[in-house]
């Protein structure tokens, strides 16, 4: 195992990948992408190797976290084999996995047996019509199904992700803390980012900022403030009515993360972004292709990557669309 590490160029160590398996997705989130995407076709896309094999070489630059997303992760075929792959790799501390949920009653069990640490699962309503609503083709209960999957297959610490919308579901946030209690689950509460040219709802109308996610859970609950770290963006409080969980701000807009960025994220076309708000990036399937094999040359191009990492995004509060990717494309 190589003692080596990744430093960006505000010596920020960098040692937590994001890795987007697919850019398809079942569901089809108004905040995340348009109704009527057109994907990625197959020869576009990273190989399950190819995507071992840039695992492989950032645990040998000393990433100990490594974070599967999509779109959809477990849409893809072979997506456990690789976990189970990924997983064994010496130095890597943990794999985790962000999922809507979906395919959980099914592969919970499997995915906890390949060495999936923990995931974080997206669940922006229980109402069942809201819910499909915003998630265009989502069922309710089967994600339920599938969070209730996951609790029964061992795993611990999961968290689920809320993205808050004005008018949408901000009346939902003391269910969704109820509903996180209930079954001992982390929560995380998230700003709307803006990535992608939507349609369906104003991003600046919609925006619902972290400060007032904690008022109206105050309406009903005793904040006390954390200073616990997962590695991730997330800023956490505690509830004093619920101490076994946490709740969770990720805040781009009103209060971002950016001084303390350790990650980088690796798109399923190869593109390794070094800030989810910039679009500053590296070609790695091309050196994957062009030179198979040499591994030496690839660890050359994710460190010199690294100096292309900027200090910060900068979002604005406007209809402007700042990054053209969708998130699906980026990796949640």
């Amino acid at each position: 195992m190589s003692d080596q590490v990744l430093l960006d160029g505000f010596a920020r160590r960098v040692d937590y990948l994001r890795m987007s398996v697919t850019d398809r997705c079942d569901f089809r989130c108004v905040y995340c992408m348009a109704e009527d995407m057109q994907f990625l076709p197959r020869q576009r896309i990273l190989t399950l190797e190819e995507l071992y094999q840039l695992a492989e070489r950032f645990v040998a630059l000393g990433t100990r976290k490594i974070r599967l997303t999509g779109g959809e992760p477990l849409i893809r075929p072979g997506v456990v084999q690789l976990c189970r792959d990924i997983a064994r790799l010496p130095g890597l501390r943990e794999l985790c996995m962000t999922t809507n949920g979906s395919q959980l009653g099914k592969l919970a069990a499997p995915l906890f047996d390949a060495g999936v640490k923990r995931l974080n699962i997206s669940l922006d309503s229980l109402d069942p019509t809201l819910f499909r609503q915003l998630t265009r083709t989502g069922e309710l209960g089967q994600v339920v199904a599938g969070i209730d999957a996951a609790i029964a297959a061992g795993f611990e610490r999961t968290k689920l992700n809320c993205v808050v919308m004005k008018g949408r579901n901000d009346q939902q946030i003391n269910e969704l803390v109820a509903f996180a209690i209930d079954r001992g689950l982390d929560i995380s509460f998230i700003e709307e980012m803006p990535l992608g040219t939507i349609s369906e709802h104003s991003r600046s109308d919609a925006f619902f900022s972290s400060a007032r996610v904690r008022e109206r859970i105050a309406e009903r609950y005793t904040l006390i403030e954390s200073a616990e770290s997962t590695q991730g963006p997330s800023r956490y409080w505690r509830l004093a009515e619920a101490p076994h969980i946490r709740l969770g701000f990720i805040s781009p807009h009103s209060h971002n993360f950016c001084g303390t960025c350790n990650r980088v994220r690796l798109t399923v076309e190869g593109r390794l972004l070094l800030c989810l708000g910039n679009e500053h990036s590296v070609d790695l399937k091309a050196v994957l292709r062009a030179y198979p094999g040499d591994t030496g040359r690839l660890q050359r191009a994710i460190v010199e990557a690294m100096k292309l990492k900027p200090y910060s995004h900068h979002f604005e509060l406007n209809d402007e669309v700042q990054v053209v990717r969708f998130m699906n494309m980026t990796g949640g």
